[in-house]
């Protein structure tokens, strides 16, 4: 079967409830996998469906050796997945979700890889938004990363507060810190640095050089989720999300019956 083949059959069974299917449980490695994700993307594309960006995971190096594998992963974000600070979910709606806390940052100039320096990538990044990267459990991720890749890497939506430009004073990304409050209550503080060891801006050169394997590149407008500062947190139904991000300011959202 061909990639837009496997793609339109996954989209099938994921349409009638069959997620991680178990006739493609061990079928991909993860440079199929993520073939099958990008068919998946024409095939929504061609539905007229807009690509906003790009989301990174598996950023913290602890994550990744507990999934054993050497990289990050990635997948694509949606205009109709974009809500603005402050959304109100309908948590029927959603299938075990969950949400992590990232910068979402703009780029200004196309970066096309396979040799995307850092300083390059720090020039092209333009503006950061506090932001939620809302996910779905659809599936046990870790049973096999390959199939999650083809059916995007957990995404959702993300929800985004105000942007802000990025200038000499902040745009040492690992440097940044947030504050989570679930339900007015604080549970964590984590650093910028969490993400790739050193900060978001690796998220992006990363990005960069793993999407010409595929032949693609970071276009001019495009957003990336760049990685979650802290773990990823279940959402139970009538949760508030409060996510502060210093000095990005802040973003919200809440799940209702």
């Amino acid at each position: 079967m061909t990639d837009d083949q496997i793609a339109a059959a996954l989209e099938a069974e994921i349409a009638a409830g069959n997620f991680m299917p178990a006739a493609w449980r061990g079928k991909l490695d993860m440079q199929h996998g993520y073939r099958v994700q990008l068919a998946w993307l024409r095939r929504r594309l061609a539905r007229g469906e807009v690509q906003t960006g790009w989301k990174v995971g598996l950023t913290a190096a602890a994550m990744r050796a507990q999934q054993k594998v050497h990289e990050p992963c990635f997948g694509y974000l949606l205009a109709s997945g974009h809500r603005p600070s402050g959304h109100a979910y309908r948590f029927a709606d959603l299938i075990a979700p969950g949400f992590e806390n990232e910068l979402c940052l703009r780029i200004g100039t196309r970066l096309q890889g396979p040799n995307v320096t850092l300083a390059q990538a720090a020039a092209a990044v333009t503006h950061a938004a506090p932001a939620l990267e809302i996910i779905e459990r659809r599936g046990a991720f870790t049973d096999d990363l390959p199939l999650a890749m083809a059916d995007n890497a957990q995404q959702h939506s993300y929800v985004t507060g105000a942007e802000i430009a990025i200038t000499n004073a902040n745009q040492n990304l690992g440097a940044a810190e947030v504050a989570v409050l679930v339900n007015d209550t604080l549970a964590e503080t984590a650093p910028g640095s969490a993400v790739m060891g050193e900060g978001a801006l690796l998220s992006v050169q990363w990005l960069a050089n793993k999407l010409a394997e595929f032949g693609l590149a970071i276009e001019p407008g495009q957003v990336i989720m760049s990685g979650s500062f802290t773990k990823q947190y279940t959402i139970a139904q009538g949760d508030r999300v409060t996510s502060n991000f210093t000095p990005f300011g802040q973003v919200q959202a809440s799940f209702t019956a």
